[in-house]
């Protein structure tokens, strides 16, 4: 008895496996059809003088001619500006036992690391600062960190 429950589990299965088969067809076969009624299935699309994507085509008399001298071709190159390289800030945290400390720039509000090895006066928290900044291994360093009174 315990055999013939395996054989109509069994039989259940397929009929419900080739049930699937059948709907994945007629889905397939549904597919086509639409693709075949409309425009191939492939919205189209056109882009105005504004760049905007819209359905309805470009109007020929509002195209703009371009000359091709007109063309650049890269990346314009930037006008290097000159600007006073030493800054003025104010120290946020220093630690002499470590050697290290943070000065934040009066201009840009941007925090700047400041090394033992990069100071000439001696600096303490909420002192008056000019320095440079030099490339560092993590970012930006201040340097050749004076007083200022």
């Amino acid at each position: 008895m315990a055999r013939s429950d395996q054989s109509f589990n069994k039989r259940e299965k397929e009929k419900q496996r080739a049930k699937k088969r059948e709907e994945k067809q007629k889905k397939k076969a549904a597919r086509k059809a639409e693709a075949k009624e409309g425009d191939g299935g492939i919205p189209f699309a056109y882009v105005d003088q504004y760049g905007n994507l819209t359905d309805t085509p470009p109007d020929p008399s509002e195209k703009a001619a371009i000359e091709a001298e007109d063309i650049v071709l890269g990346i314009p190159k930037k006008e290097e500006v000159e600007e006073d390289p030493v800054r003025t800030g104010k120290v946020s945290f220093f630690d002499h036992s470590k050697g290290f400390g943070f000065i934040i720039d009066t201009e840009n509000n941007e925090k700047y690391f400041c090394h033992v090895s990069g100071l000439v006066d001696e600096i303490n928290e909420n002192d008056r600062v000019s320095f440079e900044l030099e490339m560092g291994p993590k970012g930006l360093n201040a340097v050749k960190v004076t007083l200022v009174t």
